[in-house]
């Protein structure tokens, strides 16, 4: 795999919007012939196929640590009918598989192959919306029309989507065994026979031609027998009294899709003038209740990932930041990022119109662990988030946030920060601490990321070095990776395994942050301002006590 920067094509990237999807028309079932069409293609998120309906419902617990909830809320927003976030959760445990959806990005990111999926994609949510409503209307023969409506929905949007991809120069494998598999549905009996069936009943449906009588509080339907319209004739002779500008009298009538009983009493008469070709559309949707393709729609759902993720990149692009895709590997500990930042914090930012800083890392030979240390506010639970935050995009095949990134495939991610006392814990707060870092220990595997900040805040600093100390050991002889933010400078000096880093302040003015946290041996320093401030014993804290002096008589 390759480091290639990932260049989003301008303003290319539209928002979806949310319909109701609660149908009784199902868009999937037994007419759909699946064994009409060659098995190649499964899914778009997974080569073989294998959880290509699902993945995790339930979100990592490392999530709320690393505020990768914050991010899916943004990526996701406007697309709940997909029920996108399970994609989102799982993982990919082989280099193979994300290389599977990086080159579905690639293909993605030349606008003609985009505006073709996006559209479809519209098209298939007009159809939804369709049938959707069909569901909601009351009158056989109204309910019948929408469902027809539908169905012609998505014989055209599937014409469409295969005249478009055969113009594409596509080269992700999902892509391609994609767009073959749609030149075979396009071509299969079951397609052909459906869209020809739909366009013989719209056609005799558009001859329908009748008459309605109206006297006395009563009407008569009758079929049309091309009667003269005399409208035309009825303005022209009262044009030649017309004086002046008059009043507009004419009532606009609202457009309504649900019917009244007046209404359905009139459709159901014309109905029983043309029964042969209100039968023939009762037939048509009696048999294709269930008409779409399961495999085509389940790539309407899984495709909305891709989409829903480059849209968020974009927003990222706009505001100057980079992306690119990650060599990721399963066994290489060598990992590093280029410009790198936390991307809910990002996300934020770019709101108020604020600057993002990017920072970097490496992780080289022996070295595993990365000791963050320096000011309160500084960045350094910032640094912590990013680094699971680009592991676990990497991991599901996404680009990053970088100029360039070469990233480890991890079997879990395990996160511990500080969390405050709850009523119902019959712990304390060090020997909640201790519990939960324990099971993370007993847990964790050399394929493991660990990411912990500021631990054993709640005791004294002798015991904290001393169980700190303990658990990085622990994490040191599990040879996994590690981000640790602490206070404690002694951790800094373990061993070759760690590196360390420090949130870095203004040269003319420390009170300045910069947010850049950069490699460089601590100064022993971080722990004495941290106790300062958190004992009010800071300078400023201090004078602000003090008497003042009382004015002389």
């Amino acid at each position: 795999m390759t480091d290639d920067v990932y260049r989003a094509p301008p303003a290319v990237f539209a928002s979806a919007k949310r319909v109701d999807n609660s149908v009784r028309y199902s868009p999937v079932g037994p007419h759909a012939t699946v064994a009409q069409h060659p098995p190649a293609f499964r899914s778009i998120l997974n080569e073989d196929g294998r959880d290509a309906a699902g993945g995790e419902s339930e979100a990592p617990s490392c999530f709320r640590d690393l505020n990768l909830d914050q991010i899916l809320d943004s990526i996701t927003v406007g697309r709940e009918e997909y029920d996108l976030k399970p994609f989102f959760h799982a993982a990919l445990t082989t280099v193979e598989a994300v290389q599977y959806r990086q080159d579905v990005i690639r293909d993605l990111e030349d606008r003609a192959a985009l505006e073709c999926i996006k559209t479809v994609a519209d098209k298939m949510r007009l159809m939804r919306r369709k049938l959707a409503q069909a569901n909601k209307l009351y009158y056989k023969l109204q309910k019948e029309r929408w469902f027809l409506h539908a169905v012609e929905t998505y014989c055209a949007a599937i014409t469409e989507l295969w005249e478009s991809l055969s113009r594409l120069h596509l080269s992700s494998a999902g892509l391609v065994a994609f767009r073959d598999y749609v030149a075979d549905y396009v071509k299969s009996e079951r397609f052909l026979s459906l869209a020809a069936e739909a366009g013989k009943v719209t056609h005799d449906l558009e001859k329908v031609r009748y008459s309605i009588f109206i006297r006395d509080g009563s009407f008569r339907v009758q079929n049309y027998y091309s009667e003269q319209d005399y409208s035309a004739d009825v303005a022209e002779t009262f044009r030649r009294f017309q004086q002046g500008a008059a009043k507009d009298h004419s009532v606009e009538f609202k457009h309504s899709i649900e019917m009244n009983h007046i209404e359905a009493k009139v459709l159901e008469f014309v109905a029983l003038l043309h029964p042969e070709t209100f039968s023939g559309l009762a037939d048509f949707c009696a048999r294709n209740v269930e008409f779409t393709d399961p495999t085509l729609m389940r790539f309407d759902r899984e495709v909305q990932f891709y989409l829903s993720y480059i849209e968020y990149m974009n927003r990222m692009w706009r505001a100057g930041l980079s992306f690119c895709y990650p060599n990721v590997s399963t066994d290489d500990k060598h990992i590093m990022a280029d410009d790198t930042f936390d991307m809910a914090l990002a996300n934020k930012l770019i709101d108020a119109k604020s600057p993002v800083i990017c920072n970097d890392f490496r992780l080289s030979g022996r070295e595993r662990i990365f000791i963050v240390s320096g000011p309160n506010q500084g960045g350094k639970t910032t640094f912590a988030r990013m680094f699971g935050q680009l592991h676990h995009f990497a991991s599901i095949g996404c680009p990053v946030p970088g100029r360039k990134a070469r990233l480890f495939l991890f079997d879990a991610i395990f996160t511990h920060f500080e969390r405050e006392e709850t009523v119902e814990s019959l712990h304390g707060k060090l020997q909640a601490d201790l519990i939960r870092i324990h099971d993370i220990l007993g847990k964790a595997t050399p394929k493991s990321l660990i990411i912990m900040n500021e631990i054993f805040t709640s005791t004294t600093l002798q015991d904290a070095v001393f169980l700190a100390r303990e658990v990085i050991e622990r994490i040191i002889g599990l040879d996994c990776l590690c981000v640790c933010v602490t206070f404690l400078d002694e951790l800094a000096s373990l061993g070759e395994k760690i590196v360390s880093m420090m949130s870095t302040v203004d040269a003319d003015d420390p009170a300045i942050r910069t947010y850049k946290v950069i490699r460089r041996p601590t100064d022993g320093r971080c722990y004495a301002i941290s106790l300062a401030e958190k004992y009010g014993l800071t300078y400023e804290r201090l004078v602000s006590r003090l008497p003042q002096k009382c004015p002389g008589p």
